[in-house]
């Protein structure tokens, strides 16, 4: 049986004292540290630090997801944490640094490291974006050992001079495949350019690519590989389900399957964090106890979101990847991908978030029929065995829930369980007495817990087969297409334009909200609120102009009507913010299409908004 008292440890738990093997290898403090916790056994990736052989070398250690490496990484800095030095004129000179891709890692790495390392001089500290400067001074006041942070806060700090980098003699880049994937290298290489030449540096991640690779090679002296999983190999502890779905019904797919497991923790994943902002509310007015974590949301957000789904009050938590980063939770038994990840490298780490610590886990796809070969393609790319599945009907939802209900209802009371009260017992056999007595519990049922959330869906179910059968049969249509256009000599016809937002004719309506810059707006977090409040998507949305006080933007003519009503609703989250369309706005050629890209404080659509990710 596996650790549940240490999030990501991937400790195992069998008697309350760690065995004698490590003792002498990692100290009586680190060991005191780990009887606390109940743990005894280490995982492979934690054994292998400790290797005798390692002393001295730079580390490149990968594992799977949820095996334990961040007190892996403890492990490796144990022998330079006694040496902590007092901070000199509030300025901390830190014996290692710790850079993580988010804030959520970095805070959770900061945990880990904190409690492991309680027994010693030690200190650790945080800093990220987002976190008060004032306070973040004076905690690297307070002499840490050890700084954790995200890219950008860490740079900034070591610019700023509150952090004094001449003592650091171990850097560990932790997930560096998405510190690059987020655009940090420049950052990275600029924090490794104020530590000592004879630094070490080790890289944490569960994937090495390509670029990862690069990166250590530039910074790396005579590296070593710990590896406690082999690279690449699959976690075997997660059952990998693919579901095909209609694209209009993928939101009817997702209600389902939670609805088929209401009592469990489960995440959700978009690409987008409009699409995340949307899954949430959808799911929210659906009856479901679910939230969101983006990048959008500032982080006083995030942490209550986080914090609540870690106590489980929350029992759905919608997220984008980067977000997702730093999530740690051991009771996620369910990893949804409403839309399939950009690459290998993506999946991976995304249904990393489940099976961890030695338990059984899912990682489920919703993927479309025209998505099939890339998702085929995407699961082999990352060695995982998957298998075809319908999604759950309405008619097994409600007979799974019926069951639930009368087992628990039915379930003889334990030793220990409270009798119920008198008066309820007398209030039982009042309603048992009564001519109708099975309509009198009908109508307490629909009152109580046991109501259900949502009603579940009728979902249209396709088959793998269907779809080889279908993909074969345009196949011969098309070379059929193809034969006729040779035999009559003709030039293939030009294929038909996709209707679109963004053709060059499309027309524009331009609305206006009241919400400027001087309030927070940005075309980022405008975006999600336009599409939320509207209910349309991305591509619908044109031009966006921030000013001080107000801002504009432009909603695609088909759609705008419908969004005008949806948007004049009042919404219980930003009361003062009324949407109605610009009554300045020009009716002539200038609204048929957006402004163009180069045009100040504007963007059309998020794909064009390319800017680095914040941290």
């Amino acid at each position: 049986m596996r650790a549940t008292t240490a999030e990501g440890s991937g400790l195992l738990v069998t008697a309350p004292m760690i065995a004698p093997q490590y003792q002498s290898t990692l100290g009586p403090e680190l060991t005191a540290a780990l009887d606390k916790r109940g743990f005894t056994e280490l995982t492979r990736v934690q054994e292998a630090v400790l290797d005798p052989a390692l002393a001295g070398r730079d580390l490149r250690i990968s594992s799977q997801t949820g095996s334990g490496k961040t007190l892996a990484v403890g492990f490796a800095l144990r022998e330079i944490v006694a040496e902590a030095r007092a901070a000199q004129a509030g300025v901390a000179q830190p014996r290692a640094l710790v850079v993580a891709p988010t804030r959520e890692l970095a805070h959770q790495v900061e945990g880990e490291l904190r409690w492991l390392y309680a027994a010693t001089p030690g200190r650790v500290v945080s800093v990220t974006g987002g976190a008060s400067y004032r306070d973040e001074r004076r905690a690297l006041g307070k002499g840490p050992a050890v700084v954790v942070g995200t890219p950008g806060r860490v740079l900034d700090h070591l610019q700023r001079g509150s952090i004094d980098a001449t003592a650091i003699t171990t850097v560990v880049l932790d997930e560096a495949d998405r510190m690059l994937d987020l655009g940090f290298r420049e950052d990275l290489e600029s924090i490794l350019g104020f530590v000592p030449k004879g630094r070490r540096t080790h890289l944490v991640s569960a994937t090495f690519p390509a670029p990862v690779r690069a990166l250590a090679d530039s910074v790396q002296n005579n590296p070593a590989k710990v590896e406690g999983t082999r690279l690449g190999a699959a976690n075997t502890d997660i059952d990998h389900i693919v579901h095909l779905v209609e694209p209009e019904q993928r939101m009817d797919a997702l209600v389902n399957l939670l609805l088929a497991h209401p009592d469990e923790q489960t995440l959700v994943f978009a690409r987008m964090r409009v699409d995340v902002a949307q899954i949430a509310s959808a799911l929210s007015q659906a009856g479901f106890a679910a939230g969101s974590l983006s990048g959008e949301m500032d982080q006083a957000e995030r942490n209550r979101a986080l914090a609540a789904f870690k106590r489980g009050t929350l029992k759905i938590l919608v997220a984008t990847d980067v977000a997702a980063r730093g999530i740690d939770v051991q009771d996620i038994m369910r990893v949804i991908h409403a839309e399939l990840p950009t690459n290998a490298d993506s999946y991976t780490h995304r249904s990393g978030r489940t099976g961890r610590a030695g338990r059984k886990g899912q990682s489920v796809l919703l993927v479309t029929p025209q998505a099939v070969v890339h998702a085929s393609r995407l699961l082999r790319m990352a060695g995982v065995a998957h298998r075809f599945e319908p999604i759950p009907s309405a008619e097994q939802i409600r007979a799974a829930s019926d069951a639930r209900i009368l087992a628990q209802l039915l379930a003889a009371g334990e030793a220990d369980e409270p009798a119920p009260a008198p008066r309820l017992q007398a209030l039982a056999e009042q309603v048992l007495q009564s001519p109708d007595p099975a309509r009198s519990i009908a109508r307490l049922l629909a009152q109580s817990r046991y109501a259900q959330l949502t009603e579940p869906r009728e979902v249209r179910t396709v088959s793998a087969a269907q779809v080889r059968n279908d993909k074969r049969g345009r196949g011969h249509e098309r070379a059929n297409e193809r034969a006729n256009e040779r035999a009559n000599d003709e030039r293939p016809a030009h294929p038909r334009a996709r209707s679109s937002a963004r053709d060059q004719n499309a027309s524009w309506v331009t609305f206006r909200v009241s919400w400027g810059s001087l309030q927070g707006a940005d075309p980022r977090r405008l975006l999600a609120m336009v599409c939320r409040r509207g209910d349309i998507r991305g591509k619908d949305v044109g031009a966006i102009h921030v000013e001080r006080g107000y801002c504009t933007f432009q909603v695609a003519d088909p759609v705008a009507a419908g969004f005008e009503t949806a948007a004049a609703v009042p919404d219980p989250r930003e009361p003062r913010v009324v949407i109605r369309r610009d009554a300045r706005q020009d009716a002539g050629p200038a609204a048929s299409a957006p402004p163009p890209r180069h045009a100040p404080a504007r963007f059309s659509g998020p794909r064009a908004f390319k800017r680095r990710a914040k941290n």
